[in-house]
């Protein structure tokens, strides 16, 4: 008869570093805080209890500013952001996390817990149960 495996968690993979922005910030502010942090997202803070966490990527960026010759000092980042975010839950199996990202085609997710926002779970290559497996761990976390 097997042991049962030991199932490895969000918070397990999480990465540890993250960078915030206001949604009534620029986005010309919002591309030099990326060049800063050496990311190429940030997470939209929110602006009262009730609202919801957005994400800012790169790629909006370039979408919804650049390919339609906006003026990223005149453009705000509320405008371009995707809100709200999709969340996932710290204790949720790795592997139901991967078979969400491959279902709704994600790369990245806000790691989420009673409200307030704790890491990122992000992975890397084409999306499936292995998905997670060349994520960052956090400091002192390791399989």
């Amino acid at each position: 008869m097997s042991t049962p495996q030991r199932s490895i968690t969000v918070r397990q993979v999480m990465k540890s570093s993250f960078h915030g922005i206001s949604g009534l910030a620029t986005v010309y502010e919002a591309l030099n805080a990326m060049k800063r942090h050496r990311t190429s997202l940030l997470v939209v803070e929110k602006r009262h209890p009730d609202d919801e966490l957005g994400l800012l990527l790169v790629s909006d960026i370039a979408r919804q500013v650049l390919a339609r010759d906006r003026s990223p000092q005149r453009v705000n980042v509320y405008e371009v952001m995707t809100k709200p975010a999709i969340c996932v839950h710290p204790d949720m199996d790795i592997r139901y996390c991967s078979r969400l990202f491959a279902r709704f085609n994600l790369v990245r997710a806000l790691v989420v817990e009673e409200g307030r926002f704790l890491r990122i779970a992000a992975g890397s290559g084409p999306p499936n149960d292995d998905h997670f497996t060349k994520i960052s761990f956090a400091p002192g976390e390791r399989r």
